[in-house]
């Protein structure tokens, strides 16, 4: 799906396309329209996954949770594709920053399970296997065996884990690129990655960026005095970043085909993560 399919698409719905600005292209096209969002899916597979985002954002808004908020509870099917609509944001006071995160995954984090619909257990090493092949032949084939081996001895071992926190719903994505911060203060954005699981899930992300990703210390600090707890105590840490660290290296290895960095990157991960060393820097490409 392109821009212009994607406008057709705004049009068959019955919206403004000739007004809407384009946001974003990727799994949807995310337009702005007046005070509304409008995001289109990419196919009528993702029609589930709005469903369940809609339904979220009327849990969290119920809740309490300070969250983007939906401006119709159920998607329109126009021509296949499934387009929600949302109430756009104001602008941005200023960039979000770790402890914008903090309070938000503590709300999220003393909700119990929704009433309505089911949250999806979150599926960590669940693309691994598709990323890898994906990859290829630009990748090295023993790389993708090590990934495989790290994926089939980690899956097991945090499935036992013996977790801190009362498990339940969690962001799934828990970044400050997920957080707005407009003039009422922190939101939530970016609800398709909500899922029930372990609620370290969300607060190893960040401990992982402090170590890989150069996340400044002092804003890691930061994040952990407001919410409470760094999830660096808990015995179960390592094999949650391990995990984490092999999924990865397998994202980046399906873009390896068309993109020199990506490759140049992967390799330097499966480097760090065979030569074990925590804290070998990790970039975008």
């Amino acid at each position: 799906m392109d821009e212009a399919q994607a406008r057709e698409i705004l049009a068959a719905a019955g919206l403004r396309a000739t007004g809407a600005t384009l946001l974003a292209l990727g799994e949807n096209a995310v337009f702005a329209l007046g005070d509304l969002v409008v995001k289109v899916g990419r196919d009528a597979e993702l029609l589930p996954r709005a469903e369940r985002e809609l339904a979220l954002a009327g849990w969290l808004e119920s809740a309490g949770v300070p969250a983007v908020r939906a401006a119709e509870p159920e998607p329109l099917l126009a021509e296949g594709h499934p387009v929600t609509v949302w109430h756009r944001l104001p602008e941005a006071v200023r960039p979000s920053e770790p402890r914008d995160l903090a309070p938000l995954l503590r709300a999220v984090h003393a909700l119990p399970e929704p009433a309505g619909f089911d949250l999806p257990r979150r599926e960590l090493l669940g693309g691994v296997e598709r990323w890898l092949r994906l990859a290829g032949d630009a990748i090295d084939p023993a790389d993708a065996a090590y990934l495989r081996e790290r994926r089939d001895a980690f899956a097991p071992t945090a499935a036992a884990l013996v977790p801190h926190l009362t498990p339940g719903p969690i962001h799934g994505d828990a970044l400050p690129r997920n957080v707005h911060v407009g003039p009422d203060g922190p939101v939530l954005v970016d609800l398709e990655t909500f899922s029930s699981d372990l609620r370290e899930h969300d607060l190893v992300v960040l401990a992982l960026s402090r170590d890989r990703y150069g996340l400044d210390p002092a804003a890691y600090d930061a994040f952990t005095a407001a919410y409470g707890w760094d999830v660096r105590e808990w015995e179960g840490c390592a094999v949650l970043r391990g995990a984490r660290e092999t999924a990865s290296c397998a994202w980046v290895a399906q873009h390896a085909p068309t993109n020199p960095k990506a490759l140049a990157e992967f390799e330097r991960r499966v480097a760090s993560l065979r030569d074990g060393d925590p804290e070998v820097r990790w970039y975008p490409f």
